[in-house]
């Protein structure tokens, strides 16, 4: 019988192409890539009278020498009269699955690929708040539809835009369970179409959410002129923001090494973005001019600090309440949010730049993955000139009312 040539470390590196590949090492170790490019560790061997293919573990996580232990152990348990699949089933068995267990296990397994740890944390909040006082502590292949309109109906209305997500979030764990094989696959009673629409109304029936509150078009002017005289970081910081029609946090944020004063670009990495990509605002002339009338600090050890617009300390930024603060000491009931608003509203209604410079600016996800898919720029030099008039616009005096005009009537001839 022809040996299996033994794989290396660098050889099991480069497989690409789906398939199962003998490693050689210890007989019926392989590796196994599936058409997505995952790969994974599998023991086909023997079991009693039965052949059995005993996962191993997926590959990075799991080395070639980790998958060749564990390949010379399971080996030895058998010889011992041990079967490590009916084991490993055992112990699975022996953890009380419950609803709560699988949505700790599930955020755990998935927070690293989620943004930040804010997400995370909702996560916890919402699922303690809402779902395990009704029925974390029952096991999760008995979770059914009652469970589940027990704990988002009550409220649904009151609440609907934080309970939809709480019922996305049970959905994915009852998902997630199932796939573990913790309960049966097949029907969700948490999903939404074709079954809860059938019982709870349509979120957009019953969400009254309000539009964030904005000062009116024409009253930016007054507003920025009397912003200008407010002294402070929160002043400056919003000032920055609406300038640069820019979220408050990604103002808060600003670090002067992603400004280049001379190109007169604000570049702001993707991690820093609602939308998880890089986005490149121009800066107007206004905003230059504010920017350089900014203090460059420096910390105790004598490093500047990068922060644009630093919190109190200096080493963290200004926080999330600073700028409604702001606001709410000028006698204004708007929040910081609603200048985006403002900005939308001028750009629309006051001049003819195309809505999809408008959302460009905004740095807003585009809806069509067809027109996603297609527009690959970033319309720069189409937002450049856009910024540019809208700080003109927020620092130009509006011309006066014309009062009613009585027409002249002709002179008799």
């Amino acid at each position: 019988m022809k040996k299996s040539r033994e794989l290396t470390a660098i050889d099991v590196k480069r497989l690409a192409a789906p398939g199962r590949y003998r490693v050689g090492v210890v007989a019926g170790l392989m590796l196994n890539i599936k058409p997505s490019g995952a790969k994974s560790w599998v023991l086909r061997t023997m079991v009693g009278s039965k052949r059995k293919d005993i996962g191993l573990g997926g590959y990075p996580e799991a080395t070639l020498a980790i998958a060749v232990a564990k390949a010379r152990t399971a080996k030895d348990d058998i010889t011992s009269g041990i079967d490590p699949v009916a084991t490993r089933q055992a112990k699975k068995a022996a953890i009380d699955w419950t609803f709560q267990a699988c949505a700790l296990a599930y955020i755990e397994i998935f927070r690293p690929g989620w943004k930040n740890a804010k997400h995370a944390q909702q996560w916890e909040n919402t699922l303690a708040a809402y779902v395990y006082p009704m029925f974390g502590a029952k096991h999760v292949k008995d979770v059914d539809t009652a469970d589940v309109t027990g704990a988002i109906g009550p409220q649904w209305s009151t609440k609907n835009e934080t309970l939809n997500r709480v019922r996305g979030r049970i959905e994915l764990v009852l998902n997630w369970a199932a796939a573990q094989g913790y309960r049966p696959k097949g029907f969700n009673p948490a999903q939404w179409r074709g079954h809860l629409d059938q019982v709870l109304p349509k979120p957009s029936k019953v969400n009254k959410r309000e539009s964030f509150k904005a000062v009116p078009i024409d009253d930016m002017y007054v507003f920025m002129d009397h912003l200008a005289n407010v002294a402070g970081a929160s002043a400056r910081c919003l000032e920055f923001a609406i300038l640069t029609a820019c979220r408050s946090g990604e103002a808060r944020g600003a670090l002067w090494s992603e400004i280049d004063i001379q190109t007169g670009i604000w570049s702001i990495p993707a991690i820093k973005m609602k939308a998880g990509r890089p986005h490149r605002i121009p800066l107007s002339d206004a905003a230059l001019r504010l920017l350089n009338t900014l203090p460059r600090l420096v910390n105790h050890q004598g490093v500047q600090v990068d922060l644009v617009f630093p919190g109190m300390r200096g080493d963290k930024p200004l926080s999330d309440m600073s700028l409604t603060a702001c606001m709410r000491r000028m006698g204004l009931s708007a929040v910081p949010h609603g200048f985006r608003s403002t900005f939308t509203d001028w750009a629309a209604e006051r001049t003819s730049y195309p809505a999809e410079v408008r959302e460009m600016a905004l740095a807003h996800t585009i809806g069509n993955k067809t027109e996603a898919a297609y527009r690959r720029g970033d319309l720069y030099d189409k937002r450049r000139n856009l910024m540019a008039d809208w700080a003109q616009f927020l620092t130009t005096p509006p011309l006066p009312k014309v009062g009613k005009v009585t027409p002249l009537r002709a002179r008799a001839t």
